[in-house]
């Protein structure tokens, strides 16, 4: 694979192969799991539950503030959880900070009905990039991608990694095609290559590709890495593709 290759943008690889990072093939199923994934397999869940409860310790007044201004914000709970799909394809319900109004699916039925530009927008990516559902609060939770700190209960629960592939529902999975097997032979990340990439920006047949390098590609360094710029994008927000 070259570094103009579609299973990752050519900057993002140059800058994977300074730290002396090589790309994997990306076809066929594991075989099994030789000592060495196994252990380091131990080493992440270490990792995952480690800097989990740092953080949920740290920033709990934060995460306190943020709750109440949901509260103030829209009537409702102040989290929301969705069904998605684990690691051997075992579903969890994974926990958010409530973005949207409480009437949501009612509201989305409506305007898929009314709109066929909005219902081909929803069917490509799975959400709306200028969606009347969400709230003030929650549409600077998303830009700023904290919307997703409850996730790290989900961490501590082993439903879910610090960095991974993106937690999927199952109406994405088919998406996949024969490459679905492989994404779920560990778990979904909070964070992962696609966050820090362009996110929503990127079209989604080159999301499946970077998530299905990232499982073949996996390493503490490069999990590191992606720590280091998701901070970057939850301090510095701007035209980071989420929304």
């Amino acid at each position: 694979m070259t570094a103009e290759s579609p299973f990752i943008s050519g900057k993002l690889f140059r800058g994977l192969k300074k730290r002396g990072l090589q790309p994997l093939e990306l076809t066929g199923r594991l075989k099994g799991l030789p000592l060495e994934h196994l252990k380091g397999d131990f080493a992440k869940r270490l990792f995952d539950i480690a800097f989990s409860l740092l953080v949920l310790i740290l920033f709990s007044p934060i995460y306190l503030l943020l709750a109440l201004l949901i509260a103030i914000g829209s009537p409702g709970p102040i989290f929301y959880v969705q069904t998605r799909i684990g690691k051997n394809y075992k579903p969890f319900g994974c926990i958010k900070f409530r973005t949207m109004v409480t009437n949501a699916d009612e509201i989305l039925r409506e305007m898929m009905a009314t709109s066929p530009e909005l219902q081909q927008e929803f069917q490509d990516n799975f959400k709306l990039k200028n969606d009347p559902r969400i709230t003030w609060i929650g549409r600077f939770l998303r830009v700023t991608s904290l919307d997703e700190f409850p996730q790290f209960w989900n961490v501590l629960k082993g439903d879910m990694s610090v960095v991974g592939p993106r937690p999927l529902v199952a109406e994405e999975l088919f998406m996949y095609g024969r490459h679905i097997d492989r994404i779920l032979t560990i778990r979904p990340g909070i964070t992962g290559l696609w966050q820090v990439s362009g996110r929503n920006d990127i079209p989604y047949e080159k999301r499946v590709k970077i998530d299905v390098y990232y499982v073949n590609f996996r390493n503490f360094w490069l999990d590191l890495w992606v720590i280091i710029k998701t901070v970057g994008v939850v301090i510095f927000p701007t035209n980071n593709g989420a929304y």
